[in-house]
């Protein structure tokens, strides 16, 4: 059932009204679902809902968040059936990768219930007899912030979106959670809720400490980031919106944390041992990774760095044939398509850059062709515009008289979600120096892999310099994600309150 309400403190409410429309990107149809635009005192109410649950749910033992994490994934395999065939019809995205989404999503809540049983407070013994000044006892404990508020993503409709990794972290650090669903998915977000609403009923947990609001206008969005019960902020998307809603949080009287994902190059180094060695293999993996998803991921490789030499000819002519035969697909919005297309074309308009290959697919329009620009060194210094991402299938080599030039144009990057280095094995160490330059502008760093595909791990940090990332501290993956919405407080002389 798909109700196109609010779920606010418990209750699915609001009249169902013709606001925002779910929308079939492959067929470019309207689908059956109609959802109601959050009126401004639905805003106010979930905030006020999201702040009394916070005051109970922070309280609950770590198992019992826990056993609410592990829950959710619960339901959401139960309901997997009727969830598959609708975030498909909304995203055209295919059956595989939504459901290695869905697994990635129930893992995803697993891990972060296991990760914050292990969270424990750091004790230091009192000294009462330590001379000149006894010493206190301490404690270091972690704290929840308050309501968070998520804003899902377009591009990972469950990953990261309303059961996504921003949501587990706020929940499992003993935060309420505000979602504010993507309008290219509305019918994906409301049935993620209900799984989630069947959990908190299943477990008892408080009335508001999760829910789920749809807004298209930004008129909503700015309410809820201006609203002072909201402590902490999440969100995936452009750098443009992200950028005006930092601001705003910054206006506030009270600031609070906003962790933004904006977009990353993940420029790719190709130095020459491994070019000389592996031209086709190379050439088949960029473009494995720039097709995967339509060229929709966060750490799609959008630069690839490429040596001179004989074989660089053989990796081109590769590159050529596959993408050729590479058949255009349905983005994820029309919106996205249109940008997709827009800055597609300002590329293919710049001097000394070539299209070097697109595929093929003309019934869907020309805008959603996978492509491939070629261009050099001193081109780039000229076009700055050639290190901004590209937001669908498309990449730009470029050419470098050697690994000194590559390292001169990496002084120019911004942040990074990722650095990939394809390299024979003495070659890292050789230009150690490079590697160095890098772990300055991105928070990973890959050896021959391309940077498509994020472990949820503790080992993992899915976050970098800004504007990959507003803060690099943290990561958005992995057991680091619950740091952000947690702050420490120190307890001295304090007696245990457990």
């Amino acid at each position: 059932m798909i109700s196109g309400q609010q779920y606010i403190a418990g209750h699915w409410c609001g009249q169902t009204e013709e606001g925002i429309q779910s929308f079939d990107p492959a067929k470019s149809r309207a689908l059956a679902y109609s959802f109601a635009e959050a009126s401004a005192e639905q805003l106010h109410q979930v905030t006020s809902a999201a702040g009394m649950a916070f005051e109970q749910y922070r309280q609950l033992p770590a198992q019992q968040r826990a056993d609410f994490l592990q829950r959710i994934a619960a339901e959401l395999k139960a309901c997997a059936d009727e969830l598959i065939p609708v975030v498909m019809a909304e995203t055209a995205l295919s059956r595989s990768r939504v459901e290695a989404e869905l697994q990635r999503s129930c893992f995803q809540l697993s891990f972060l219930a296991a990760e914050l049983v292990k969270l424990a407070p750091i004790n230091d013994a009192a000294l009462p007899e330590r001379q000149p000044v006894a010493k206190a006892a301490l404690q270091l404990r972690q704290v929840p912030l308050g309501p968070v508020l998520v804003f899902a993503a377009s591009n990972f409709p469950l990953a990261f979106s309303v059961a996504g990794g921003d949501s587990a972290a706020a929940l499992a650090a003993g935060c309420s959670v505000i979602v504010k669903a993507h309008s290219a998915h509305p019918a994906t977000s409301e049935l993620v809720a209900r799984a989630i609403a069947r959990a908190a009923e299943f477990c008892a947990m408080p009335a508001g400490v999760f829910n789920l609001i749809q807004a298209r206008n930004y008129q909503s969005a700015e309410q809820l980031l201006l609203d002072p019960k909201i402590k902490a902020v999440a969100f995936t998307g452009s750098q443009q919106v992200g950028l005006h809603f930092a601001r705003l949080l910054q206006q506030r009287a009270e600031p609070v944390p906003f962790y933004a994902e904006l977009g990353s190059l993940n420029p790719v180094f190709v130095l020459p041992g491994y070019l000389d060695q592996q031209p086709e293999r190379l050439a088949e993996m960029l473009v494995h990774s720039v097709s995967q998803s339509q060229g929709q991921l966060c750490t799609k490789p959008g630069l690839v760095l490429l040596p001179q030499g004989p074989a660089l000819q053989k990796f081109l002519q590769k590159l050529r044939e596959l993408v050729s035969a590479q058949q255009a697909g349905p983005l994820l919005s029309a919106k996205i398509a249109a940008g997709y297309s827009k800055t597609a074309e300002q590329f293919r308009q710049m001097a000394g850059v070539e299209l070097l290959a697109e595929g093929v697919g003309e019934e869907l329009g020309c805008d959603r062709r996978l492509r491939v620009f070629l261009t050099d060194s001193p081109v780039v210094v000229s076009q700055p515009s050639l290190m901004e991402e590209i937001f669908g299938p498309a990449t730009v080599l470029v050419v470098c008289q050697d690994v000194t030039q590559m390292q001169m144009l990496a002084t120019l990057f911004a942040g990074q979600l990722t650095s990939s280095f394809f390299a024979e094995p003495d070659e890292l160490k050789q230009h150690k120096a490079l590697i160095r330059q890098m772990e300055l502008k991105a928070g990973r760093l890959i050896a021959n892999m391309m940077p498509t595909g994020v472990e949820v791990s503790a080992a993992m940090q899915h976050g970098g310099p800004f504007p990959a990332a507003t803060d690099s501290r943290v990561s958005a993956v992995g057991g680091n994600s619950l740091q952000r919405f947690l702050r420490p407080v120190c307890y001295q002389n304090m007696p245990d309150l457990d």
